[in-house]
């Protein structure tokens, strides 16, 4: 799996697939955690792209997330449909993350 990456102001923002599922947690997992320990720990996901995600998506989501945190970072989302924000909100997960509406203010959140 190819995650888009760049960093801008030190702070590294991935766009996720459009569809992330069990056939692709393992390599954006590995991935992400890269990203992660090479970096500053703080992460943008931008789910702009993902239309579909199952419970195995979510996994690589708080992995990212439990990363991030060990390097005293976070992880924050943007960009999220409808049904992925449904998903999130089924889980609860919307506790757990700080979700954006674009990167623009998820990367002010961050400096």
């Amino acid at each position: 799996m190819n995650l888009e990456h760049r960093t801008q102001e030190g702070v590294d923002i991935v766009k996720l697939p459009e569809r992330l599922m069990m056939a692709d947690a393992a390599g954006a997992r590995a991935t992400l955690k890269e990203i992660i320990d090479r970096g500053s720990g703080k992460l943008i996901l931008n789910l702009s792209p993902t239309s579909f995600m199952d419970s195995s998506g979510l996994a690589v989501i708080v992995s990212a997330l439990q990363a991030a945190r060990k390097r005293e970072g976070d992880v924050y989302l943007c960009g999220m449909s409808n049904t992925v924000r449904a998903l999130f909100e089924l889980t609860r997960l919307q506790t757990v993350f700080q979700i954006f509406d674009d990167e623009t203010v998820a990367l002010r959140a961050f400096t």
